[in-house]
């Protein structure tokens, strides 16, 4: 919500002719010839900068100047409103009056009507549009090098240089310090304005962004007490196979079932989407069935195969991930991606989708496999826990749980833990009896099971990570050490980790 919003909101439940913000002055609320004061402190011209940059439409932001002279409306929680800035003697005055009733641009009927004008109908002026070209060059420029330098993500903040994530550690850029003013005009040049609306009423927004012949890139703009930041990660252009990152036949063998459920879980940047993305791709290239994918945004791209894709994004093809995914069930899929299950009703519904004869991929944000049973289970009340035991027992056939491993000599592998749906497990889902799950999986390794722990010995024994490394990353440690000194690896650094 923006800063201004309070004072219009008064605006309009005070019927007063506008509101007015004055350098050298304190708000006030002009009603009947007077002034109503607002705040105790006087304004700045950068205060007054800053609080209508918050309420401007993404096109006009970076012409929000001491020295504007512009207008535009705009719609404000409470109801339209036009905004008039000047620069005047003492310094920059911004007035705000109830949509219609001032000499401002001319508000269209209703909230949306005026959101819409806001954002759609500003012509830039030929300065703000070359600000905003040389801006998104310079973004550009450096998503260029996050690709050629084989980084992953890309972080920009205020008052700091770029800084980029290579092989999972972060490395800053040479170059200079991002002002506040200069980064958010490169975060507005690669935005949409529907993303440009988002961030200025939320603070937040997520977008997907490409450059031909490059790269897609996954954006997330937000804020902080030094100002705007901006994150993006790649997305590889090509789509990897299955083969290439070195999942399992049992793995695979989950794209070919008619229906249930199969969750990919690991923490953030653990390469999930990824994973999901191989999967969905080995779908595509061997049945002639119907993908629908509900994501957030669009990362990978899938073109029809054998298969007919449709792929739909939260926020601009639908309104969330449970209304799409309720949505689907009258869209004839055969196999859905749900980009995240991240609220109950959401999982509700992938478990009954899963139930009725559809093959539905999702992803949380868990570490192991039991741990993801507990906590689809868990974000259920009490009285429907058993039901929902009985209905995942049925339908959950994989879980693929993974993270992140620095291999030796440079780049990751991933250490992928698998449970695969045998009678045992389904009665241990069923009988609420989650923590024997481990044992039963390391009793069926020749079924295609792999504890996280064996995963990473397995990857150690290979040579391609270092103990220490794969220490770090286990879940259940004194398991782990006591393989590592059975199979008589370089234990000493254990007292660093103590």
């Amino acid at each position: 919500m923006a800063r201004l919003d309070r004072f219009i909101q008064i605006l309009h439940e005070q019927r007063a002719d506008a509101l007015r913000l004055g350098a050298g002055t304190v708000a006030a609320l002009v009603a009947q010839g007077g002034n109503r004061p607002l705040t105790k402190e006087a304004l700045s011209d950068a205060q007054i900068v800053a609080l209508v940059r918050e309420i401007a439409p993404a096109p006009l932001a970076g012409d929000v100047t001491p020295r504007a002279q512009l207008s535009f409306p705009y719609a404000s929680p409470s109801g339209a409103v036009d905004v008039e800035l000047a620069s005047g003697a003492g310094g920059l005055v911004a007035t705000v009056r109830p949509a219609g009733t001032g000499n401002g641009a001319a508000a269209s009927d209703g909230v949306r009507a005026a959101t819409a004008a806001a954002t759609a109908t500003v012509t830039e002026s030929p300065a703000a549009a070359e600000r905003r070209a040389q801006a998104r060059t310079d973004v550009e420029e450096l998503l260029r090098v996050l690709v050629e330098s084989a980084a992953s993500d890309l972080h920009l903040r205020a008052g700091e240089p770029a800084v980029f994530r290579r092989h999972g550690e972060l490395v800053r850029h040479d170059g200079p310090a991002y002002t506040a003013e200069r980064l958010g005009d490169m975060i507005d040049s690669i935005m949409e304005p529907r993303e440009a609306t988002e961030y200025r009423e939320s603070g937040d927004a997520d977008w997907a962004y490409e450059i031909a012949g490059l790269a897609r890139f996954r954006c997330n703009a937000g804020r902080d007490r030094h100002g705007p930041l901006l994150v993006t990660r790649v997305i590889a252009s090509k789509l990897p196979t299955t083969d290439e990152l070195g999942l399992s036949r049992e793995v695979q063998a989950l794209c070919h079932l008619s229906k249930g459920l199969v969750v990919v879980t690991g923490p953030t940047g653990s390469g999930k989407s990824t994973t999901l993305a191989a999967m969905v791709d080995l779908v595509n290239r061997t049945r002639s069935d119907h993908i629908l994918t509900i994501e957030d945004p669009i990362e990978f791209v899938h073109q029809g195969k054998k298969c007919v894709v449709t792929q739909r994004e939260v926020g601009r093809h639908t309104r969330g991930f449970k209304q799409a995914l309720r949505a689907a069930l009258r869209e004839d899929p055969d196999v859905i991606l749900v980009g995240e299950m991240r609220d109950l009703e959401t999982v509700s519904i992938a478990i009954e989708t899963a139930e009725t004869g559809h093959l539905v991929f999702g992803t949380l944000h868990t570490t192991t496999a039991a741990g993801t049973i507990d906590r689809i289970i868990d974000q259920f009340p009490a009285d429907r826990q058993a039901q929902i035991r009985v209905m995942l027992a049925e339908s959950l056939k994989g879980v693929v749980a993974q993270t992140l491993v620095r291999k030796i000599g440079g780049g990751r592998v991933a250490a992928r833990e698998i449970l695969l749906s045998i009678p045992a497990i389904t009665n241990l889902i069923r009988e609420g009896k989650t923590f024997q799950i481990p044992s039963i999986m390391q009793t069926n390794r020749k079924g295609g099971m792999v504890t996280l722990n064996d995963a990473l010995m397995e990857l150690v024994d290979q040579k391609l990570v270092e103990p220490r490394e794969a220490y770090m990353k286990a879940v259940e440690k004194s398991g782990f050490v006591a393989s590592l000194k059975a199979k008589r690896h370089d234990t000493s650094w254990l007292g660093e980790s103590a």
